[in-house]
């Protein structure tokens, strides 16, 4: 049920609404949490740290303390206690990574009209970002997004009776990593760029589970899957959405080859109602794969599983689970 009561008051509001987001993003470009930590620092003292326009830093700081982001007291600055967990590099919570994503895209938002006069992206596929801090931004906020969400499902998801997994477009191998920790029976393997590798082994080692997970370099759009029937349990997390609807049937034909027969495959993705106009953020974020890919786009739970079907894939349902940025599951069994 849609609930937007919208007036000249609220829509000016969504129209600047840019304004506090960018204020945000340069608070974290700058790196300004990181800087303040766990301190109370006087302006002088921050712009040590960071040497930037004065004026500038005074006028983003008490921007800053006016979203409640910072605290100012007595003319000295400290971190609000969300901004010491979330935004300084200092917490293993930090989400910096993801909102620096977030401002990597900005380009091609401001350029949606002109992409959808022209009919193709205005930006670059952030997967394949060749700058590599792009990289690390996209990669380590698709860990960020991950560790919202996969330390808990690791518990309710059915794994059981699982030894091989493939994390298909695993990136860091979030998913993975915490699979594994819940399913102490569960190896797995990350498949991804081998541009990824860096990232994911990174990730694997820091929390000591590089036993148990490996990294297969590879293209799932490009290449044949060189390991068929070898996996119990296949999870695609967020990989469909970049692709046209050929494509990403082909993507779980692949999954579907790499499974032994009975084997469990996992579809995790912002799927939308079969209406196609909601939940609202599926809905937006089909905007974005508009704007960054030839043919990305949200898919609906009946595109998803027809899908499936056409890969041979029974008995599919809609697991009861609702992501923090309302992503949801297909699961289903192949043949």
């Amino acid at each position: 049920m849609k609930s937007f009561d919208w007036n000249p008051g609220s829509l000016l509001e969504m129209s600047g609404y840019y304004w506090k987001t960018c204020t945000l993003h340069t608070g974290v470009k700058l790196d300004i949490f990181t800087a303040i930590g766990q301190d109370t620092l006087s302006l002088n003292d921050i712009n040590r740290k960071l040497r930037v326009d004065k004026q500038g830093l005074a006028t983003l700081l008490n921007a800053l303390s006016a979203l409640e982001l910072l605290v100012k007291k007595d003319g000295k600055y400290s971190n609000s206690p969300p901004s010491l967990t979330f935004l300084s590099k200092g917490s293993d919570k930090y989400i910096g990574f993801m909102i620096m994503h977030h401002h990597n895209l900005m380009e091609s938002w401001h350029k949606m009209d002109k992409a959808i006069i022209d009919g193709r992206p205005a930006g670059n596929r952030a997967s394949f970002a060749e700058g590599e801090e792009q990289r690390e931004h996209f990669l380590m906020g698709m860990f960020n997004i991950g560790m919202t969400t996969a330390p808990g499902l690791s518990k309710e998801l059915d794994l059981s009776g699982c030894k091989r997994l493939l994390d298909l477009g695993g990136g860091p191998g979030t998913f993975a990593i915490h699979f594994c920790l819940a399913n102490p029976q569960l190896k797995a393997s990350v498949y991804d760029l081998d541009t990824t590798r860096p990232f994911a082994e990174k990730t694997i080692n820091k929390f000591n589970v590089s036993d148990r997970i490996d990294f297969i370099s590879g293209n799932y759009i490009e290449d044949e899957f060189v390991q068929p029937n070898a996996f119990d349990a296949a999870w695609l997390s967020h990989i469909l959405h970049a692709e046209g609807p050929g494509q990403a049937k082909k993507i779980i034909g692949k999954a579907v080859s790499a499974l032994k027969p009975g084997g469990r495959i996992f579809i995790h993705d912002f799927i939308l109602n079969d209406n196609m106009d909601s939940p609202l953020f599926p809905a937006i974020f089909s905007i974005n794969m508009y704007l960054g890919t030839p043919e990305g786009r949200a898919y609906s739970e009946a595109q998803l599983s027809d899908m499936l079907k056409d890969n041979g894939v029974k008995n599919i349902e809609r697991l009861n689970f609702k992501g923090p940025m309302q992503s949801g599951i297909l699961s289903g069994i192949t043949p």
